[in-house]
C-alpha cells in the first residue's frame, strides 16, 4: 500500500554562509539517509563561499547538480569537479577532510547533497571519491516523463535501466525524475527497499492504495513512502521534477553530532578527538 508522509524542507545556511533548504533525519525516519540538502540561489553571494575544509566520518555523500559546478578536495589526495548534470560521490568512512567551492554558470547553483548512512561494518571502510560526469548518466524516457539514473536500478512503467553508480551505502538509488503535467508514472522498487520523492519543481500527488487518501507534495516537499511499498504511483499536477531516493533501511542505532554519524556516542567522541589530532588528515 502507498502510505507515507510529507515533510518540508526548511531555511538554513552551512558551510561559509551558504544558504540552503535542509530536511534533516537523524532518528531512523528516512533510513537509510539522513539527510537532504537543496542548495538554489541565482544570487552569487548566497553561495560562493562555498563549503571550506571539514571533516566526516561514517556516511557517504551524493552532490547532484541541475545548475551550476563544484570542485573537490580532500586530505586523501583526491581531487576533481563537475558541473551541471554530474554528480560527486564520496564515502568518508574511517575519515576524510573535505572542501567544495562552487563555481559559476549563467542559472546560479542548483544542486542537491544527500548523506547517506553506512552499517556500522562499513564505517570505518577506506574513504573514497568519484566524479560523475553528465555524459556519464544515462536516461531513460517513457510515457509523459523521462529520468537520469543516477545511482541503483531503476524501473518506471515498463521502462527500466542502470544508474552510473552501481549502488549508493549498502544498498541505496538515487535518480532525476521530470514529469510532463497530468502524467502518472509507476516506480517499481526491490524487495526490502523504500521510496523518497523530493519535489524540486512543481507538485506531485500520491493516493494510499488503502483508504484512497491522497497526499500531495510541493516545491520542497518530500514525500517519504512506507517499507514494504514495492510499488508507488504517483502524478503530477503541473510539470514537475522529482530527486527520487530508494534505499534497503539498515535498522541501526544512529549517533550523530555535526559532521559524524556513528553507532555510539562513544565512537562520535573518539571521531572528534581523531579529527582534533589530524587522524583524519589535514586539507
Amino acid at each position: 500500500m502507498n502510505t507515507f508522509h510529507i515533510r518540508y524542507a526548511q531555511p538554513t545556511e552551512d558551510g561559509a554562509g551558504v544558504k540552503i533548504r535542509r530536511i534533516s533525519e537523524f532518528t531512523g525516519r528516512i533510513d537509510p539517509f539522513l539527510m537532504v540538502d537543496e542548495l538554489k540561489s541565482s544570487i552569487k553571494d548566497d553561495y560562493i563561499g562555498g563549503f571550506p575544509p571539514h571533516p566526516h566520518r561514517g556516511f557517504e555523500t551524493l552532490t547532484y547538480l541541475l545548475h551550476g559546478g563544484l570542485s573537490h578536495r580532500d586530505s586523501e589526495g583526491h581531487q576533481g569537479g563537475v558541473s551541471r548534470g554530474g554528480a560527486q560521490w564520496m564515502r568518508a568512512g574511517s575519515g576524510v577532510v573535505h572542501s567544495e567551492m562552487p563555481t559559476t554558470d549563467s542559472d546560479g547553483l542548483h544542486g542537491f547533497q544527500v548523506w547517506i548512512n553506512l552499517p556500522a561494518a562499513l564505517k570505518m571502510s577506506a574513504p573514497a571519491y568519484r566524479d560523475v560526469q553528465a555524459s556519464e548518466i544515462p536516461q531513460v524516457t517513457f510515457m509523459g516523463g523521462s529520468a537520469r539514473l543516477i545511482a541503483d536500478h531503476w524501473q518506471f512503467n515498463e521502462t527500466s535501466g542502470e544508474g552510473a553508480m552501481s549502488t549508493l551505502g549498502n544498498g541505496a538509488g538515487m535518480a532525476d525524475l521530470s514529469l510532463d503535467a497530468g502524467a502518472t508514472v509507476e516506480i517499481k522498487l526491490p524487495e526490502g527497499y523504500r521510496l523518497m520523492a523530493y519535489v524540486y519543481s512543481g507538485d506531485v500527488s500520491a493516493a494510499r492504495q488503502d483508504t484512497g487518501e491522497q497526499g500531495k507534495a510541493e516545491n520542497g516537499g518530500l514525500m517519504v513512502f512506507d517499507r514494504g511499498d514495492q510499488i508507488v504511483t504517483l502524478h503530477s499536477e503541473t510539470a514537475s521534477g522529482l530527486l527520487l531516493l530508494s534505499g534497503k533501511p539498515i535498522g541501526e542505532p544512529i549517533a550523530h553530532r555535526g559532521p559524524f554519524v556513528m553507532n555510539t556516542t562513544a565512537e562520535v567522541e573518539q571521531a572528534m578527538l581523531d579529527y582534533q589530532s589530524g587522524a583524519m588528515g589535514r586539507l
